[in-house]
C-alpha cells in the first residue's frame, strides 16, 4: 500500500506580519524525511515546507493515533519559554498550513447564510479572556468556557478524498483533504481514546503540563471531483469573492465608458484644431494663431533633471514589460496557486533579463534630452531604483532576522539575488545603453528655438499641482477593487487566482493612464505651457500616491495587525510596491504623451 506523506508549511497570522517556521514551535517533529526543494519565489515569500511526523497508509483508517507527547515544567526556564511562545501564538491566532499531495489541507466550516467556507489553514488554539469573551476559534464550542485560559487543538480528524483512475493498472488520485481541529485532555495519555474535556492551559497554570498530540484519518471515494479541478472547492469558498464579481464588472464598464468619452473628446477637438491650423496660409491668419501651435518651437525643449527622468523611464520600461509578460503567463495558467512561488520567481527572473530595454530606453531619451554623461546615466539606471528597493528590502529583512521569522531571507539567497543583479542585470543594462547611445538622437518633427518662450499666467486648473493630483484619480478608480484582493492575498493570507480579471484591469489601467495624461497634456499645451515631460510622468505616476493612501486606509480599517515590528514591515513593503507602481504608471503616461505630442506636431504645417 502507498504511503501518504503530510508536509507542514510556515505558520502565519492575520494579526502579525511575522510568519514562523513549524520547527520554531514545540510541536511533534519528524524523525526523518527529506525537505522539498524550494524555488526562489517560495524563499522570497518565506514559505518553509518541511516533513511532518504525520504519515498515513492509503485507505487505512486510523483512530486517535498518538503522534507524540510534550511535557512542560513551569519551573524550568526553557520549558516556560516554549509554553509562553505557544500561548502568544494562540493569542495572535497563528494558523497551521498543512499540505498533502501538493494540496492545502483545509478546514471547512459553516458561516452565515448557510455558506460553507474552506480555510487553507487551521488555528493552533484559542483563548478565553479573563472577562469570559471567546476569541477566534473558541466560538466553535461551548466547552471552551474557562476564563483566562488557552485551549490548544491537539487532535485533528483528517478525511482524504480520492477517485479511482480507470487505467490498465489500478490506481487512485487524491482530490481533496479536509480536517477538523479538536481539543482533548486525553484521559490516558499513553493510550489516548480522544475523550474527556478540552485541553486547557490556564494562564496561571504551574507545575507539570502534558500535551498529547493525536490524529484520526479516514478515506472516502469521490468520483465527482476531477483531478484538474481539485482546487476549485477551496477557491470558490474564498470570502467575499462571489460578492465582488459584480463590482469588478461594474468598475470595468465605468472605466471603459470614461475612456471612450476621453478618446471621443480628444479626437473631435484635435480634428477641428488640425483642420483649422492647416488652412492657415496667409500672414494675417498666422498672427491669429493661439493655443498649442504657438509653443511648437519649445515643445521638445529638454526638461530639467533630464538625467533623472530618463533613468525613471528606463526602470519603468523594465517593470512595464515584466508585469505584462508575468500576467500573460499567469492568465495561461502557468503561475496558478498550485505552482507555489512560480509568480514571484517568474517576475524576478524577467526583471533581471529585461536590463537591456531599461538601458536602451534610458540612453535613448537621455541622448534626445541633450545629455552627454552617458556613464552616469547607465550607472544610475542600473543602481538607483533597484538600489532603493534592495535597501528597503534589506532593512525589512534585518527586522525579520531579529524577530526570528521564517520570512527572513537566508544570507545565501541574498547573495544569489545580488549575483543576479550585478552579474546579469547590470551587464544587460550596459549592453542596452550602448545600443541606445550608438543610435542617432530621436528626430523631432519641429525645431527647437534658441530662446525659450515665456509661459503666460496659468489659471488654477492648468497649474502643475492641481493637474497632477487630478490625473491619478481615474486610473486609481479602475484598480482599487483588484487592489483590495491583492492586499488581501498578501496580508490576510488568502489565495489570489483571478489573473484573467487582473490582466484585463492591467490593460484598462494602461489605457486610462494614457488617455488621462494625454487629455491633461492637451489642456496645458492649449494654455501655452510646454513643460510636458515631467508633468506627463507625474500625472499618471500620482496614481501611486492614491495607492499609498488606500494602503494606509486598508491597514487601519481591514487589518488587525499589532506590534511595532509588524507595522514597520507593512509600511516598509508597501513603500516598495508604491515605488514600483509609481515608475510603472509614470512611464505609461510619459510614453503616451510623447506619442501624442510627436503625432500632432508632425501632422500640422509649421512655418
Amino acid at each position: 500500500m502507498a504511503e501518504i506523506e503530510l508536509f507542514v508549511n510556515r505558520l502565519d497570522s492575520v494579526e502579525s506580519v511575522l510568519p514562523y517556521e513549524y520547527t520554531a514551535f514545540d510541536f511533534c517533529q519528524a524523525s526523518e524525511g527529506k525537505r522539498p526543494s524550494e524555488n526562489l519565489g517560495q524563499v522570497l515569500f518565506g514559505e518553509r515546507i518541511e516533513p511532518s511526523p504525520y504519515k498515513f497508509t492509503f485507505n487505512k483508517k486510523e483512530t486517535c493515533k498518538l503522534v507524540c507527547t510534550k511535557t512542560y515544567h513551569t519551573e524550568k526556564a526553557e520549558d516556560k519559554q516554549k509554553l509562553e511562545f505557544l500561548k502568544k501564538s494562540m493569542l495572535l491566532n497563528y494558523q497551521h498550513h498543512w499540505i498533502v499531495d501538493n494540496m492545502p489541507v483545509t478546514w471547512c466550516y459553516d458561516v452565515e447564510d448557510g455558506q460553507r467556507f474552506c480555510n487553507p489553514g487551521f488555528p493552533i488554539g484559542c483563548y478565553i479572556t479573563d472577562k469570559g469573551h471567546a476569541k477566534d476559534a473558541c466560538v466553535i464550542s461551548s466547552d471552551f468556557h474557562e476564563r483566562d485560559t488557552f485551549y490548544i487543538f491537539n487532535h485533528v480528524d483528517i478525511k482524504i478524498y480520492y477517485h479511482v483512475v480507470e487505467t490498465g493498472s489500478m490506481g487512485a488520485r487524491l482530490v481533496a483533504a479536509k480536517l477538523e481541529p479538536k481539543s482533548f485532555k486525553h484521559t490516558h495519555i499513553d493510550k489516548p481514546d480522544c475523550s474527556g474535556p478540552p485541553m486547557d492551559i490556564s494562564n496561571k497554570a504551574s507545575g507539570e503540563i502534558k500535551i498529547a498530540y493525536t490524529y484520526s484519518v479516514s478515506f472516502e471515494e469521490d468520483d465527482k471531483i476531477r483531478w484538474a479541478s481539485r482546487w476549485d472547492y477551496i477557491l470558490e469558498s474564498m470570502p467575499h469573492t462571489h460578492i465582488q464579481w459584480f463590482s469588478i464588472m461594474n468598475s470595468l464598464v465605468i472605466v471603459l465608458f470614461l475612456s471612450g468619452m476621453v478618446a471621443m473628446i480628444m479626437l473631435r477637438t484635435l480634428h477641428k484644431d488640425i483642420a483649422r491650423y492647416n488652412q492657415m496660409d496667409s500672414t494675417e491668419d498666422a498672427q491669429e494663431e493661439f493655443g498649442w501651435k504657438l509653443v511648437h518651437g519649445d515643445i521638445f525643449r529638454p526638461p530639467r533633471k533630464g538625467m533623472l527622468l530618463s533613468v525613471f523611464l528606463g526602470s519603468g520600461t523594465q517593470i512595464l514589460i515584466m508585469t505584462f509578460v508575468t500576467l500573460f503567463f499567469a492568465c495561461l495558467g502557468f503561475l496558478s496557486p498550485a505552482n507555489r512561488g512560480a509568480l514571484m520567481t517568474c517576475a524576478v527572473v524577467l526583471w533581471v533579463l529585461l536590463g537591456t530595454p531599461a538601458g536602451y530606453v534610458a540612453a535613448r531619451f537621455y541622448k534626445s534630452f541633450g545629455g552627454e554623461k552617458w556613464k552616469t546615466n547607465v550607472l544610475l539606471t542600473s543602481f538607483l531604483c533597484p538600489g532603493i528597493v534592495f535597501a528597503d528590502f534589506f532593512i525589512m529583512n534585518l527586522i525579520l532576522w531579529g524577530e526570528g521569522s521564517s520570512a527572513a531571507i537566508p544570507f545565501g539567497t541574498l547573495v544569489a539575488i545580488l549575483a543576479l543583479w550585478f552579474c546579469i542585470s547590470v551587464p544587460l543594462t550596459f549592453i542596452g545603453a550602448y545600443f541606445g547611445f550608438k543610435k542617432n538622437a530621436i528626430e523631432h518633427p519641429v525645431r527647437t528655438n534658441q530662446i525659450p518662450r515665456q509661459i503666460p499666467e496659468q489659471s488654477f486648473y492648468t497649474k502643475p499641482l492641481p493637474g497632477i493630483i487630478m490625473g491619478g484619480i481615474l486610473p486609481f478608480g479602475c484598480i482599487f477593487i483588484q487592489l483590495f484582493f491583492i492586499l488581501n492575498s498578501i496580508w490576510s493570507h488568502q489565495m489570489y487566482y483571478m489573473f484573467g480579471f487582473l490582466f484585463l484591469v492591467f490593460i484598462i489601467l494602461v489605457i486610462t493612464c494614457s488617455e488621462a495624461t494625454i487629455l491633461l497634456c492637451y489642456f496645458h499645451l492649449c494654455a501655452e505651457d510646454y513643460h510636458w515631460q515631467w508633468r506627463s510622468f507625474l500625472t499618471s505616476g500620482f496614481t501611486a500616491v492614491y495607492f499609498l493612501i488606500y494602503a494606509v486606509h486598508y491597514f487601519f480599517s481591514k487589518l488587525q495587525i499589532t506590534g511595532t515590528a509588524s507595522t514597520i514591515l507593512y509600511f516598509g513593503y508597501t513603500m516598495i510596491m508604491v515605488l514600483i507602481f509609481f515608475l510603472f504608471t509614470g512611464t505609461i503616461g510619459f510614453f503616451a504623451c510623447f506619442w501624442f505630442v510627436t503625432k500632432i506636431y508632425s501632422v500640422v504645417k509649421v512655418d
